[in-house]
């Protein structure tokens, strides 16, 4: 683990994120030793440094550190995360503090590879997403919803639980954005209010355009993914999953487009 640029593996008990959660974080696929979709983290990261007033790290300087806690790994999973540093106490942040910038590799997780081929079981979470406008998109520290989400169940066999806020609009999944499919068009839900905006969500609506096949972003009731002819989840670490249960109702994996699926997966494990 690397902690401003250090093999270390302590950060100050004063550390904002540490207190508040006041930070950001990626979580970056490697692949033959070369992080994923690095663009497309980092500009998440900037944004999101910027919406939260927090001094922006140097993404060349990150390029280097990731490489630097790679060594010799070639697989795996990189998790960067920046807080605002450390800090007195309370909530107001001290003027020109320095952030702090923890990078820690661990080994790539292993997917069996029916869940691509057959689909995975999910099921709906009683956890209810916040309404957040200042912070909706954002992959913020502050991630308690999702830890209440996803100790609901312990069943191997269910993959993925997907959220939905007080109004009962379905949001995402506890790590995964959502895709319904209904009748040859794709809908995400609409993320302005709460739910994290992901990298491979924006590779996905990007390739759908490529491909001419019509993408709508817009709030999803439950009743719009009862009726929906296929679902699937996306992540920067497991692409795209198709959803063949879901609360004990069926779903086609056949349903969602093959050359969309093939051409997320190819891109989205590139140094794009």
């Amino acid at each position: 683990m690397l902690i401003n640029g250090k093999t270390e593996t302590q950060v100050e008990a004063t550390d904002r994120g540490l207190q508040f959660g006041d930070g950001l974080f990626e979580t970056v696929a490697i692949k033959n030793g070369q992080p994923c979709l690095w663009r497309r983290h980092m500009e998440r990261l900037l944004s999101g440094c910027s919406r939260l007033g927090i001094t922006p790290p140097d993404s060349s300087q990150l390029f280097d550190e990731v490489i630097k806690e790679l060594g010799e790994e070639q697989q795996g999973v990189i998790k960067i995360i920046i807080t605002r540093g450390p800090g007195r106490r309370g909530y107001r942040p001290q003027p020109n503090g320095e952030p702090t910038r923890i990078i820690n590799w661990s080994k790539e997780p292993v997917f069996p590879e029916q869940v691509y081929q057959r689909g995975i079981v999910a099921r709906l979470c009683a956890t209810r997403l916040g309404w957040n406008p200042a912070l909706a998109g954002l992959k913020h520290l502050n991630r308690l919803e999702q830890v209440l989400a996803r100790s609901e169940w312990h069943d191997p066999s269910i993959q993925e639980g997907l959220m939905m806020d007080a109004a009962d609009r379905v949001i995402e999944g506890t790590s995964s954005n959502l895709f319904t499919v209904q009748d040859g068009k794709l809908y995400t839900p609409d993320l302005s209010r709460c739910g994290v905006a992901g990298v491979m969500q924006g590779l996905v609506i990007e390739v759908a355009e490529e491909l001419n096949i019509p993408l709508i972003i817009t709030d999803i009731s439950l009743q719009d993914v009862w009726v929906a002819d296929g679902l699937f989840v996306s992540n920067s670490l497991i692409g795209i999953w198709p959803i063949r249960e879901l609360s004990g109702q069926d779903f086609a994996v056949d349903a969602i487009p093959g050359k969309l699926i093939e051409t997320v997966l190819t891109r989205g494990y590139s140094n794009e």
